[in-house]
């Protein structure tokens, strides 16, 4: 039995509740009208972004689908889960493909981010500042070449007969003959890992410097008041301010420890090195353009694209139980 009144009640609240969606709407409209000059700046953006990293997911179908050249992507016979069946059960590739691409992509992530806090720290205690800028500048640079040109440094320097640094350490009595560090296998994963540091330390250091420079002095000069010294500052200031920025940062590279630069193993895998050099993109490559396989290439992809989310999402989590910080 409906208590006297109830109807009256009711149509109240949905009432309130309808002002209220108005209301929400209203503000809503009012604020992207106050904004819309940097909306419409940001507009480009969105589209090409849309456009060139959105609209392609649709050609995902392709690794469902069994697909012809010169066909439409829809017209093929359903193939179901065919392609991930030959990537995890009917091949071989599956467990070199995955060790190559965590061992290099995990460990480089990790190294770059904790040589540049440190790098980033020690420049800051550098009282002359110039110096400090200089340093800066010179570490920085690496970033802007391509890796073309950092191959044709790499094998002056480092090339079996004609490498000056091989050369030189012949002709000082160091070694017989010159180190294969591009060619043999046991070599390569340190080889790209370094490689790595080196083009991205300067650019991951200038985060951690505006994180550093927005630090309020007060807060070294309180420490100061109450006898901390120089490293005890840097350790509980310094390090501590700079924990959220290291973990926005360890939450964003996540879900780029499976994507690989593509150009860079191009440019440096060859014949002798291969086997510890190929990791998925490569792999990608070859069987898509090379190959022509697009359905199993396709599927490779996906399978690359779903699991560097997860990683991502459960990084996400883990920063946030641990240290409250995130980017969702």
């Amino acid at each position: 039995m409906d208590s006297p009144g109830g109807g009256e009640v009711l149509s109240v609240k949905t009432n309130e509740l309808g002002k209220g969606s108005s209301g929400t709407r209203k503000a809503l409209w009012n604020r992207v009208k106050r904004q819309r000059y940097l909306l419409l700046m940001l507009a480009p953006a969105f589209i090409l972004t849309f456009i060139f990293a959105y609209v392609p997911l649709g050609g995902w179908i392709l690794a469902f689908k069994k697909f012809q050249i010169g066909t439409s992507i829809f017209a093929g016979e359903w193939t179901g889960l065919l392609q991930f069946k030959r990537f995890f059960v009917d091949g071989s590739d599956f467990g070199y493909l995955i060790r190559n691409t965590l061992v290099i992509n995990f460990v480089s992530v990790i190294q770059n981010l904790v040589v540049a806090v440190i790098f980033s720290v020690c420049l800051s205690e550098v009282r002359k500042k110039s110096i400090a800028k200089t340093v800066q500048t010179v570490t920085f640079f690496p970033y802007f070449i391509s890796w073309v040109i950092t191959y044709s440094v790499v094998w002056s320097l480092l090339a079996v007969r004609s490498g000056a640094i091989n050369q030189f350490l012949i002709q000082a009595g160091v070694l017989r003959k010159g180190i294969n560090i591009m060619g043999e296998s046991q070599y390569s994963w340190p080889f790209m890992i370094y490689l790595n540091l080196w083009k991205y330390t300067g650019y991951n250091c200038i985060i951690f410097l505006a994180t550093i420079s927005g630090i309020p002095q007060e807060q070294y000069e309180a420490a100061a008041i109450d006898g901390a010294s120089r490293f005890g500052r840097i350790w509980h200031i310094t390090i501590m301010n700079l924990i959220p920025t290291l973990a926005i940062l360890l939450i964003m590279n996540s879900g780029w420890i499976f994507n690989s630069n593509l150009e860079q193993f191009f440019i440096f895998t060859n014949s002798t090195n291969w086997e510890t050099m190929e990791v998925l993109d490569m792999y990608i490559y070859k069987f898509g353009l090379k190959l022509l396989d697009y359905p199993y290439a396709t599927a490779v992809g996906i399978l690359k694209t779903g699991v560097s989310v997860l990683l991502l999402v459960f990084v996400n989590w883990g920063s946030k139980k641990i240290s409250g910080s995130s980017i969702f």
